[in-house]
């Protein structure tokens, strides 16, 4: 079965995992692309399947998208089809005046902010204590096609498990990570996972509020959902396309 996409389409020679936080997100992904939604119940998920496209609500914070990630990319292999990407996608917080409401971005590093210890000399990440990574970097060329697709710019997206609300904060995580674009919950998790299984991983974000104060009055989720329907609208080409390419290196 074909996945039929609004401007392009994405054949089953691609196999594609997109990982949200939430229903809503999972959905607004969805509607750009034309087809049956078929529902497949795996331990702890459920994959909503357009196609060569599944698509699965993960759980919020970096600790659940990891693990139900996990469990979608070993059920998978188990079948003997395993992915041929992983997608994190949904809505984020924007560092101004970079990414403003309603614009989408790219991850060119996927960074767990917030992994790590506090001391008197400042924040540590884990990496100088000694154990394990803080990001990920999805393939250079998929992203700059996939930013070029849908006009978006690429930098850092962050993962922190307590989210940004306070001009301190944002000041903060800009002066440890200046090319930062964006922050989220999920990325580093299901990136973790990805890597595990030795699949690319790319981000993907549409930006709703401003990272800093805590303004609810200021958010535009729906901005936020719409503009991720029609980026995702736009990227079935660049992902069969940048597959192909894999294939003759």
């Amino acid at each position: 079965m074909d996945l039929q996409a609004q401007e392009g389409f994405l054949t089953t020679s691609v196999r594609v995992l997109v990982a949200t936080a939430v229903p809503v997100e999972r959905d607004a992904v969805a509607r750009a692309f034309a087809g049956p939604d078929d529902q497949v119940a795996l331990p702890g998920a459920t994959l909503h399947r357009i196609g060569a496209l599944d698509l699965v609500a993960v759980g919020v914070g970096p600790a659940l998208a990891a693990a139900t990630t996990a469990s979608v990319l070993t059920a998978a292999a188990l079948r003997g089809t395993p992915y041929d990407l992983v997608v994190s996608a949904g809505i984020a917080g924007g560092f101004a005046p970079h990414a403003p409401v309603g614009s989408l971005v790219v991850a060119d590093d996927i960074v767990a902010a917030d992994l790590g210890a506090e001391t008197p000399d400042g924040f540590v990440p884990v990496t100088e204590l000694g154990f394990g990574t803080v990001n990920h970097r999805p393939p250079e060329s998929l992203v700059q096609d996939l930013a070029a697709a849908i006009g978006a710019p690429t930098g850092a997206v962050l993962t922190v498990s307590t989210v940004t609300g306070s001009a301190a904060r944002a000041a903060e995580l800009r002066a440890r990570h200046p090319h930062a674009l964006a922050e989220a919950m999920e990325g580093f998790g299901v990136a973790e996972a990805a890597a595990a299984h030795g699949t690319p991983v790319v981000e993907i974000r549409a930006v709703s509020n401003p990272v800093g104060p805590r303004d609810r009055a200021a958010w535009r989720i729906g901005d936020a959902l719409s503009a991720l329907t029609a980026g995702f609208g736009k990227l079935a080409p660049v992902l069969e396309s940048w597959k192909r390419h894999d294939r003759t290196q």
